[in-house]
């Protein structure tokens, strides 16, 4: 079972325990402004969970938002796992705003 990171009371983030040091900050930046984001503009906004899967040199990120109970949820798998991130939140966003 994936180890679970909580950032906060809002975010939580499965699967990220083998990522590196640095890599872990950035993404933590990037997933942190979405999340202000989300929170800011979304009545209800309640959590994110963002949860990685490595599948040898692809990255599967499923990202899920829920607000007022609904879940919006996305996934993407791409070689750069910041591109994976930023992607599957810019989707959520879209969905949910």
């Amino acid at each position: 079972m994936a180890e679970t990171i909580k950032l906060g009371g809002s975010i939580e983030l499965k699967g990220f325990s083998e990522i590196d040091g640095g890599s872990m900050i950035i993404l933590k930046k990037i997933i942190g402004s979405y999340s202000r984001k989300f929170s800011d503009n979304l009545d209800g906004f309640e959590s994110l969970s963002i949860e990685l899967n490595q599948q040898g040199e692809e990255s599967e990120v499923t990202g899920t938002v829920v607000v007022s109970g609904k879940e919006k949820t996305a996934k993407i798998v791409d070689k750069n796992l910041f591109v994976a991130i930023d992607k599957v939140l810019k989707e959520i966003e879209k969905e949910a705003l």
